[in-house]
């Protein structure tokens, strides 16, 4: 097993998953097969508590984990499904030490960060590291740790100490580190002098790095690569420039032409590691394939504008695998993606009097846009807005996407204004309101928020006559898809018959038939809501079929696009195709329907 480790210096969200994922594809390409690990320093046992404001999205696994977003860069560009065990907090660790010091596991020695916090995080990585992640089976040959954070940090110290030691545990022919750094243009001059102080600070904790990965504003002239190389105690071929590009797909490549494939075969000895004729064929095909992804994107002209109605605009990475998603089938479309970001409370009456400037621009962006989409979100803030967006869309006949709350949002509507339930709302956002058409779901806590929602990869069953759906037929025509939900609450089943009968038509529902989770209009271009969140399963190489649709209907290009979807293939191993979730609590697959 070989390890690559990703660190990062003077500032965090300086790229490290963008560049560890890149690393990742380009090992792929040789045949590898890969799998990557995230290291968050923070205390939590998981993301899943935390604000989209303060940590971006949540990201969701199939086995239900609540995980950083960068798990979601991995699964994307590496094409694995990865477990929640993949990503490592401070406060799983610190959890697993102390339940082994309340069974007795330390034999009465004192429990100290050094040795058994710092063995503990070895023993993970090991263990992780060798669970297969794609539809080989086979265990990975390379593992990509990426180290949240910034070296330096105090609550990454004992992370920091347990790789100094995991280098000699594995050997050095097996470890590898890349230190991601920033050179800033100040006046137009590019600054090293943060770089040499970062990794001055990497090796004074005993981590020597095997690349630089510059992050900077342009390529890098020759004499500042070279200041950097003596300063910082490398060759000239060790410094890699990571600068700015039109698209993130073109970092893979960037990385490959300034020699990181060659470098890391030359130092981890990959020769050594077996290989098939097929797993080389499978890498030159990604390349190919890759390629000509990143040529596609610059060739893009013709334009599609969505507007994104949300509560967590403020920060975008709330949204990062939403973005991917529309972004994955705009490049599929052939059109150059426009994403205006609408936040939801500036479509409410209020905002007309208290911001009024904030109110008409947003309303505008709403009317001009080619296709409507609002995104997952908990709170009673901004909802009204929501709402309007959505009546908007389904009585101008403009493409409507709904996920989990839109997709609630959507119903509410309905109910209200076609149904004549005027005062119909969730009641998990006004409690007392007369016509709860979203209600608790029961078997779930209230008082326990961390890990307690409806999580993982779950079916959908398609209903009887609903051929004409555009959603299946974006599925491939399958009678049962898997996606990743996140939620609490569901559509209340008391009042499907009403909102069914007036044409809002649920034409996917769980195993049993009483959870609503995709609800269509038949006389519409596009108007669809999922309570999954199909997003968490997009990949560059094939996109989330339900966010393709809503793409394809926007562009006016959804016949052809149905057409090619009948040989869409999901993302998902086989082995988690399971009809009674979580996984493993049933045996029949979808090879067994």
């Amino acid at each position: 097993m070989k390890y690559i480790l990703v660190s990062g210096g003077v500032i965090s969200g300086i790229g490290k998953g963008v560049i560890a994922s890149s690393t990742g594809l380009l090992l792929k390409t040789l045949g590898l097969n890969v799998t990557a690990i995230k290291i968050d320093p923070y205390m939590n046992i998981d993301a899943g508590t935390m604000s989209p404001t303060e940590h971006g999205e949540v990201f969701v696994l199939d086995d239900g984990g609540e995980v950083d977003l960068d798990l979601g860069n991995y699964e994307r560009y590496l094409n694995v499904t990865l477990g929640r065990e993949n990503n490592i907090t401070t406060g799983k660790i610190y959890r697993e030490v102390i339940e082994k010091e309340r069974r007795g596991d330390y034999l009465g020695k004192t429990v100290q960060v050094i040795p058994h916090v710092t063995d503990a995080i070895q023993d993970w990585v090991e263990r992780v590291s060798k669970i297969p992640v794609d539809e080989s089976g086979l265990s990975p040959d390379v593992c990509i740790i990426e180290l949240g954070g910034t070296v330096g940090d105090i609550e990454s110290a004992p992370f920091v100490e347990a790789m100094r030691q995991f280098q000699f545990r594995v050997g050095h022919d097996n470890f590898a580190l890349i230190h991601v750094s920033l050179v800033p243009a100040i006046n137009g001059e590019l600054k090293t002098k943060p770089t040499q102080a970062s990794i001055r600070d990497l090796r004074g904790l005993g981590l020597t790095p095997d690349l630089i990965a510059c992050r900077c504003p342009a390529p890098l002239p020759l004499a500042v690569s070279a200041k950097v190389s003596m300063f910082c105690h490398v060759a000239t071929s060790q410094v890699l420039a990571v600068h700015d590009v039109s698209s993130l797909y073109h970092v893979p490549l960037l990385l490959k032409e300034q020699g990181l494939i060659q470098y890391l075969q030359t130092r981890l000895k990959l020769a050594d590691v077996a290989m098939t004729a097929p797993r080389l064929q499978r890498g030159v095909k990604l390349m190919t394939m890759w390629k000509a992804l990143t040529v596609g994107h610059d060739r893009l002209f013709d334009k599609v504008n969505i507007v994104l109605v949300g509560k967590y605009t403020a920060l975008q990475d709330s949204y990062t695998s939403v973005v991917k998603s529309l972004e994955h089938g705009a490049l599929q479309c052939s059109r150059k993606l426009t994403i205006t970001w609408v936040e939801a409370s500036d479509l409410e009456p209020e905002a007309q009097n208290e911001r009024p400037k904030e109110f008409h621009a947003a309303w505008q962006a709403v009317c001009t846009a080619n296709g409507i989409l609002v995104p997952g979100g908990f709170g009673l803030r901004g909802t009204e807005g929501m709402i309007a967006a959505a009546k908007w869309a389904r009585e101008k006949k403009v493409p409507y996407l709904g996920i989990c709350l839109g997709f609630q949002v959507a119903v509410i509507e309905y109910a209200r204004n076609v149904c004549g339930l005027a005062d119909a709302h969730s009641a998990e956002l006004v409690e007392d309101t007369p016509h709860p058409v979203v209600i608790f779901m029961p078997e779930i806590s209230k008082t326990h928020l961390g890990g307690t929602m409806r999580l993982g990869l779950r079916p959908t069953i398609f209903q009887e006559d609903t051929e004409w759906s555009h959603v299946r037929q974006l599925y491939g025509g399958a009678k049962a898809i898997w996606e990743r939900h996140r939620h609490r609450y569901e559509v209340n089943p008391d009042y499907v018959d009403r909102i069914e009968a007036k044409g809002l038509i649920f034409t996917g529902k769980d195993e049993k038939g009483v959870r609503m989770q995709v609800a269509e209009l038949k006389d519409h271009p596009y108007y669809a809501g999922l309570q999954a969140h199909p997003e968490f399963c997009t990949r560059p190489l094939n996109p989330s079929p339900a966010y393709l649709g809503f793409i394809a209907a926007a562009s006016g290009c959804l016949d052809e696009q149905l057409i090619r979807q009948k040989a869409y293939v999901p993302p998902h191993p086989e082995s988690h195709l399971k009809f009674a979730s979580p996984i493993g609590e049933a045996e029949e697959s979808l090879a067994e329907q």
